[in-house]
This record gives C-alpha cells, sequence and structure tokens, in this order.
C-alpha cells in the first residue's frame, strides 16, 4: 500500500508523530513537524474534535483548523470506548514521537500516559504539553493563552510599556505557539538521542514556564544579579520610542539606533540642520536623557517623506526599516508574494483558501506542504488499514 508519507522529502521523512492534542498549542506543533517531513497522524473525538472557530462547509473546518492541520491525516477515535482507546494504542506504538495537551489525571484515567504506554513502547517519545508542571499544585487548573500570559509577566510588561494603568493581554496567542514552538525542538533534541540508543523519554513543556524563561531574557535586566542592578524590563522595548512613525501617507517603523542612523535620517528628511545636534555628534546616545527628545525630534521630520521613500532611504543608510503591514493587505505584500507565504490553494471540500507558507527553508530536504488539512476522520479506515499491512508483514518477517 502506497501512503502519504512514501511522498515525503522533507528532513523528517521516515518519522510518524501522533497528534493527540486539541486547539493549537500541540496541533500546530504537530504541524511544524509535518511540514518537515514526519507523517503526522491526528487522533480526534468522532463527536468533539475541539477545532473551535466560525465553519465553512464542513463541520471542524473552521479557519483555525485550516491553519493547523495541513500535512497530517486524521482518524476519528473515542479514546473513552475500550476498543477504541486499544486501536489509538496500536497506532501509537508504531510512532516515534506523541503530542498531547491533556492534563495528566485525564491521561492516566484513560490509560494513556506515558507509564502505560511506554512500558509496551521503550521507543516512544512522549511530549506532553500543559498550563503548569504536572508536579505542581497548579497541574489541574485550566490553563488558556491569557492566563499563562498573565502568569509569565508578559501583561505587566505590556501595561508598563504603554504606561496603560491596568495588565493588558497581548492581542495574540504567543503563549500557545511558543509552546508549540519548544515542543518541536524538545521533541526533535529526543528523536536525535531516540535514533542513536533506541531509547525514548517523556518531554514535558509546562506552558507557564516556557512563557516565563521566554519572557524574561531580556525582561530580567537588572534583576539577574544579587542585589538588583535595576528593575525588571528591558529599557529598549519600554522606552516610549518603542512605536511606529507617522510618514507622508502612513506609519513605518523607522528605528535608528546610532547617532549616525539619525545624523542620516535627518539628512534624508530635508533638515540637515538637525544632524548637527549635539546628542548625537558622538558615537553613543545616551537614552536615558536624550531618548525621548530625540524621538519627538525625528517624529517631526518623519511625515516629510512617504512610506516607500523611508524604506528606500533607509535601506540606503543602513537604519532599520520595516512597513507596517495591515494584515488583510499581507497577500498583497511583494515580500509576501515573492516568497510564497500566502498563497491559494484549493481544499477537496472546502473550496479556494490561503495557505500560509513553510517559512524555514532546506538546501537537501526540502520542507512541503503535502496534505491539505483533514476532514476529522477523513482517514481513519486508510490508516488501519495501512497499520494492519504493516503488522502483518512484520509477524512475516519476523516468522
Amino acid at each position: 500500500m502506497t501512503t502519504p508519507a512514501d511522498n515525503a522529502s522533507g528532513p523528517l521523512a521516515g518519522v510518524r508523530v501522533i497528534d493527540m492534542a486539541t486547539v493549537v498549542m500541540g496541533p500546530y506543533a504537530a504541524q511544524v513537524l509535518g511540514d518537515l517531513g514526519a507523517d503526522v497522524i491526528k487522533i480526534e473525538s468522532p463527536k468533539d474534535t475541539a477545532r473551535i472557530g466560525p465553519l465553512h462547509r464542513t463541520p471542524g473546518m473552521t479557519p483555525l483548523a485550516m491553519n493547523v492541520n495541513r500535512n497530517k491525516r486524521s482518524v476519528a477515535l473515542n479514546l473513552k470506548d475500550a476498543d477504541d482507546a486499544q486501536r489509538a494504542r496500536d497506532l501509537i506504538g508504531s510512532a516515534d514521537i506523541l503530542i498531547t495537551n491533556m492534563r495528566i489525571n485525564a491521561l492516566r484515567r484513560l490509560g494513556m500516559d506515558y507509564e502505560s504506554l511506554a512500558a509496551d513502547n521503550p521507543h516512544l517519545i512522549y511530549a506532553h504539553a500543559q498550563g503548569f508542571r504536572p508536579d505542581s499544585d497548579r497541574a489541574e487548573l485550566a490553563a488558556y493563552d491569557e492566563t499563562v500570559q498573565a502568569a509569565s509577566g508578559l501583561l505587566d510588561v505590556a501595561q508598563r510599556a504603554g504606561d496603560i494603568g491596568k495588565p493588558v493581554v497581548l492581542p495574540s496567542i504567543f503563549g500557545d505557539k511558543v509552546a508549540a514552538l519548544t515542543i518541536v525542538y524538545s521533541a526533535l533534541a529526543a528523536l536525535v538521542h531516540q535514533r542513536a540508543t533506541g531509547q525514548g523519554q517523556l518531554v514535558e513543556v509546562p506552558m507557564a514556564d516556557t512563557m516565563l524563561a521566554f519572557n524574561l531574557v531580556e525582561h530580567l535586566q537588572g534583576r539577574i544579579y544579587e542585589p538588583p542592578m535595576s528593575d525588571t524590563g528591558f529599557p529598549l522595548s519600554m522606552n516610549v520610542g518603542h512605536r511606529a512613525r507617522p510618514t507622508k501617507d502612513g506609519y513605518a517603523m523607522i528605528m535608528p539606533y546610532s547617532p549616525k542612523n539619525f545624523r542620516d535620517l535627518f539628512t534624508a528628511a530635508g533638515r540637515p540642520d538637525l544632524a548637527e545636534d549635539p546628542r548625537i555628534a558622538g558615537d553613543y546616545i545616551d537614552t536615558r536623557q536624550d531618548g525621548t527628545a530625540l524621538v519627538e525630534l525625528m517624529e517631526s521630520v518623519t511625515p516629510n517623506l512617504t512610506t516607500a521613500e523611508w524604506i528606500r532611504v533607509c535601506g540606503e543608510c543602513s537604519i532599520p526599516v520595516g512597513p507596517v503591514l495591515r494584515l488583510d493587505e499581507a497577500a498583497d505584500d511583494p515580500y509576501v508574494q515573492d516568497g510564497h507565504l500566502l498563497d491559494l490553494a484549493e481544499h477537496p471540500t472546502e473550496g479556494s483558501y490561503r495557505q500560509v507558507g513553510v517559512p524555514m527553508r532546506f538546501s537537501t530536504t526540502p520542507a512541503s506542504i503535502r496534505l491539505h488539512p483533514p476532514i476529522p476522520g477523513q482517514d481513519t479506515d486508510d490508516v488501519f488499514a495501512e497499520l494492519n499491512e504493516r503488522t502483518e508483514r512484520n509477524e512475516g518477517e519476523a516468522a
């Protein structure tokens, strides 16, 4: 039997992943592994697929589900049913990596915890992600991106940087996506060990721990020392000048860092007199004393040129710059088009849809998009027919 896995060409071709996760974090991690060539099989409930969002044509095919389930096959199993649970265990036994974000007590009740599965599958890499560490007093708390943002200090940083006066949730599911990428590189590290030794292992990725570590890279700041040198918060990010600049026809993210950058910017704006400002005469800017005043001075001249003109000028002068891209205009951006980052594709049941491209590139083992996001359960029969054939073949070889 020829399977979709036979046509995989990425660096993970030949690796099988079971996606037994819901919503975004686990499914997104599994999709990245699928983009890299892994054979990803998604186990989901036949009744509740946890595919949140508005429906299009087919139940379960929501915009969010379409964006985290490509390069997968879907198998519908009710894990509370003894027969279906055994079928799931048989399928997991054929895999290298299992990804799940179910809470630990639920997994134990189902007999799907690491200890139960590893007894029969010592090669299995069991990637378990949930809100808080399974051995903590918060293990059974329901966790969502917003609560993890709060627990990691991200709401506090947003509040302080914006001088808003109350905690602010960032309008992106940072916790889910950062944890998803952490699952990916952690599982790949375990895969290197598995390939060398034949041994699998439990890999735990608590969202709160992951986001705290992610957030503190720059924001721990002077509190890294004891006694502290300064308060938490990365000064550059917390600075009032950390914002887009007005241009003649909109906004651009123009970020001069060096005195030379400022001198070139003022000259390009037709104000060479400002380039003689003593605060930018040397090689260093004291942002604590001069930062706000320089930002105000810069923003008084950035409306002199259009966004396109600033991008050209800044490119010539090595001043960091970027257009303020509206999400609803992303498909028309030349950079996005040239990189095939948001192409139209034709789904067998859902029709035309925008497909986010694979962002990484490999010179020898290119990643690819091979499978459209599946309808819940559409591959159940094929996957188990393939599993039975594989089992019979292995038994024949053993005999």
